[in-house]
Parts: structure tokens; sequence; C-alpha cells
């Protein structure tokens, strides 16, 4: 790719999430989601390798769609109360047709599945890319209307992220897909809370993206795309490794490490709002996703490969690690604690 269409890229992306994130019209939110999706488009496909075209192809007609219904929505809301600013969303109809659209953008379930398939078929950064920075837009849409969405539909849709986000990571031997599927339960437990604390969904969003990054960041270092990869990735930087594995466990939301934080506050928050039921449902389902997690340190740092293999062991990475990935591992294990 060259460097005038990466810039451009990014200086898009830059674009239409500031837009979105600063506008109080719908149609200015609607502009930035469509400059977001055409930006992100050339960085999916730039391998030019079948499986990233398919991917890209998916990317642009899921938000394609999602961004349609979006403005169908504003304008069902519009023609009725004449308003055409995002915090006055009052139509039943329209509510229930914005939450579905920002939870196919965001690739909450049953909208997902999309997402693991636009993942796996992306480089590594742009992976990263979809998971964080991409999903700024629709959750700034989320929060700025949480007053008025659905809450049965809202907490049905993440109960079941939180399901599947678990059930479907777990015959998963591509790093990217675990990755796709801890997104989607991670989002389902932030949905859960969006409309009784705002605030508390937003640390949640935060905190998924500090470690999520540095988990991506560590496994670019590595060049680890599968199970097998990752197992013998400990030749490469064997500190990487064991940070790796603490970040891991952060991002399963295991106590003292800083993943747990919103956790513990989300289902203390649900308590409150006497729906134990709810609480007690995502935190049982979240043990399915505490399995991957738990699989994918132990390949990373208990077991060596068990079959000799033919290839020169690389006993320095080709990639240097970065004082970011130091700086985010740091925070995204030792937050909570300190």
């Amino acid at each position: 790719m060259s460097p005038h269409t990466s810039l451009i890229s990014t200086l898009s992306l830059f674009l239409g999430t500031t837009l979105t994130i600063s506008s109080n019209h719908w149609i200015t939110a609607w502009m930035g989601l469509e400059i977001n999706t055409l930006a992100i488009i050339p960085l999916i496909s730039k391998s030019h390798h079948p499986r990233a075209i398919e991917a890209s192809i998916k990317y642009f007609l899921t938000q394609a769609a999602a961004s349609t219904i979006i403005l169908f929505s504003s304008t069902i809301n519009a023609w009725s109360t004449g308003q055409w600013d995002i915090t006055q969303l009052t139509h039943p109809t329209a509510c229930s047709l914005l939450t579905s659209a920002i939870a196919m953008k965001l690739g909450l379930a049953p909208f997902h599945f999309w997402f693991p398939e636009v993942l796996q078929g992306s480089p590594l950064i742009t992976a990263l890319l979809l998971s964080t920075a991409m999903k700024f837009p629709p959750v700034a849409i989320f929060l700025l209307t949480s007053n008025s969405l659905n809450p049965t539909l809202l907490t049905t849709m993440a109960i079941m992220s939180v399901a599947l986000g678990g059930w479907m990571g777990l015959n998963q031997t591509q790093v990217r897909k675990i990755l796709a599927f801890s997104s989607i339960a991670h989002l389902g437990w932030m949905t859960s809370i969006i409309i009784f604390n705002p605030k508390l969904a937003l640390l949640t969003f935060y905190m998924y993206i500090l470690i999520t990054t540095a988990i991506f960041l560590s496994v670019n270092t590595t060049n680890s795309l599968s199970l097998s990869a990752v197992m013998m990735s400990w030749t490469k930087t064997p500190p990487l490794n064991a940070a790796l594995m603490l970040t891991l466990l952060s991002l399963a939301g295991l106590p003292p490490l800083s993943g747990f934080l919103p956790k513990w506050l989300i289902i203390q928050e649900l308590t409150k709002q006497e729906m134990a039921a709810t609480a007690t449902i995502i935190a049982l389902l979240s043990l399915l996703s505490l399995f991957f997690y738990l699989r994918l340190t132990y390949y990373s740092t208990i077991t060596m490969s068990p079959n000799a293999t033919n290839h020169m062991k690389l006993w320095r990475p080709s990639k240097p690690m970065t004082p970011a990935i130091a700086i985010l591992m740091t925070l995204s294990s030792t937050l909570l604690p300190l």
C-alpha cells in the first residue's frame, strides 16, 4: 500500500470518528460512520488475498446495511417528532431500529456473524483497529441515546452476546477469531449496563480497548496467528510471553488484574437495579470465555510444541518490542491493584 493511500485512510478514520462523536445531528453522525467504513476498507483488503477481499466485501455490506437502518430510524423519528437531534430519540419503532443497527455496527449477537470472518481476513493491525477504534462511533451513539433505548431488547442482546462469545470461541484455533469472540462477549457486558450507568459502560469499553490493544500488539510482535504458532512463540521473546499470559488472564476478568474491575462493578450495579438474575447469568456465561483465555495462556507459556519442527527457531524476533507494548501490558495487568 502506498504511503499516500495509507495517510488518507488514517486521516479519514480520525475525521469520521471525530465527526460522529462530536455531532448532535443524525445526518452528521451518519456521515461520520460512512467515512469510517470507506476509510477502513483499503486497510482490510490491502494484502489482495482472496480472504481479505471477501472480508472487505462482507464488512462493506454489513456496515452499509447498518448505516441505512440508522438513517431510516432517524427519519422515522424526525417524521413523528420534527427533531433531528440525536438525544431526542422518542419514537418506539425508531428506538428499536436504532438499537438493532448499532448492534450490527458493533457485532453484538444476533448480528455478530460478520465480525469473526472479517477479523480473520484482515491483517493484525487492521484487526486491532476493527476491534477498538471502529467501535468508538457506534458506542458514542449508544451513550447519547441511552435514555431512550429499549431495556428488554438490550438485556436480551447482552445475554446472547456473552453466551455466543463464550460458546463459539471454545473450538477456535485462530487467534484473531478467538479475539473476535472475546470482543463480542465484552460488548455484551457493556450493553447490559449502558441504560443504568452509561459511565460504567464507558469504563468497561476503555478497559476492553486497553487490554485488547496490548494483546494484539504482542501477538503482532511474535507473529502468532494460530494456537500452534502461539505454542512456538516463547522462543522469540520469553518476557513478552509471560506478560501476555497476565494480559490474557486480565481480559478474562480474573482478580486482582485490571480486567476484573469493570465486571465486578457491572455485577454490583445490576444487583442494585434488581437484576440479580441477569448478573448471575452473564457471570456464569463468562466462565465459557474464561476457558478459552486459559487455553491461550496455557499454550503460550506452559506447553512446548509436541512435534520436532524442521524450520529454524527464531531466537530473535523480527519486530522489536516497543515501549508502547510494555506500558499497555503493565497497565492492563496492574491498573486495579495500583
